[in-house]
């Protein structure tokens, strides 16, 4: 039984999500969220959220916290915010502020697909 959670359109850059991600997709799903708010980067609270809500769906159907484990984590890249700074001579240097999509999908490992 596959348990997904998603977030859009995070103004956070996906670059500085992915190492998070790194750190967490081989825990198990309970010592992913215990270890998160220790990681002393902004982008483990929205990550914790996420994963938070997987959780959520995944009690709602009846499955075990203990019985899941990470299937696949995806940080995708969202629409671009353009901004700009401005400097002498009335010009202007752009800005991008970069968005981030944040999908993860929770399998139970009792029910596991069969190969």
């Amino acid at each position: 039984m596959e348990i997904k959670s998603e977030q859009k359109h995070l103004i956070i850059s996906p670059r500085k999500l992915r190492p998070i991600v790194d750190v967490i997709k081989k825990l198990s799903v309970q010592k992913a969220i215990d270890s998160l708010p220790f990681i002393k980067k902004r982008g483990s609270d929205l990550l914790l959220k996420v994963i938070k809500s997987a959780v959520a769906n995944a009690l709602q159907k009846g499955v075990s916290i203990t019985e899941l484990k990470f299937k696949e984590i995806q940080i995708g890249e969202g629409p671009r915010l353009k901004r700009g700074q401005p400097v002498s001579r009335g010009r202007w240097h752009p800005i991008k502020k970069r968005m981030s999509h944040i999908k993860i999908i929770l399998e139970s490992k009792k029910n596991g697909t069969k190969s």
